[in-house]
């Protein structure tokens, strides 16, 4: 099983890529947001206790996510792999991933990481709320903090993939193809 952590800031390509990638090595994505909606939506007891959280505006534990790509794995047994897009955001998660993957007896392949500047993040998600009409990708300020967010809490996840080495910086600049072609060398590397 080909499992893949799709790893990069707000607006590095991730969307774009990961659906390249799913296509190409029939992987199921894996979104933890999608997730959590799609259990609230069919009102498992995952999804009921992690909509009781929201809606108190408190985070759902990680024992809750875990949870639910658990069940993502259970239902997707013949899966040729999954890419995390989104999970894990801290040490605490990735190691509770591994477990959950070696209990499963399969484990991460590598983390992909799109290596993109801050400037030109800032002017692809400026350019992307254009077209979105989302709120938080029109304001250069929101997108700042986002971008200051994920360098100050998310980045260091990296140092924990770098540790088993299995981190793999990819240039995020230059065209889809390009950075496709440098994703698919890592992963078949």
């Amino acid at each position: 099983m080909r499992n893949i952590v799709l790893f990069g800031p707000p607006g590095a390509g991730k969307g774009t890529q990961s659906s390249k990638l799913i296509s190409k090595y029939q992987l199921i994505h894996l979104s933890t947001g999608d997730l959590l909606r799609s259990e609230i939506s069919a009102g498992t007891a995952l999804g009921l206790e992690a909509k009781g959280l929201m809606d108190k505006g408190l985070l759902v534990p990680d024992e809750v996510v875990i949870g639910m790509i658990a069940a993502k794995l259970d239902a997707n047994t013949n899966a040729a792999g999954f890419i995390f897009d989104g999970f894990p955001r801290t040490h605490a998660q990735a190691a509770a991933l591994d477990a959950l993957l070696e209990e499963k007896h399969t484990n991460i392949q590598v983390m992909l990481s799109l290596e993109v500047s801050n400037e030109e993040l800032m002017k692809r998600l400026l350019l992307r709320g254009k077209d979105s009409g989302r709120a938080d990708d029109q304001n250069p300020e929101i997108i700042g903090k986002r971008i200051e967010e994920y360098n100050a809490k998310t980045k260091p996840v990296a140092a924990y993939y770098q540790a088993q080495g299995k981190l793999k910086n990819i240039p995020g600049m230059g065209s889809v193809d390009e950075i496709f072609d440098a994703l698919c060398i890592a992963i078949n590397g």
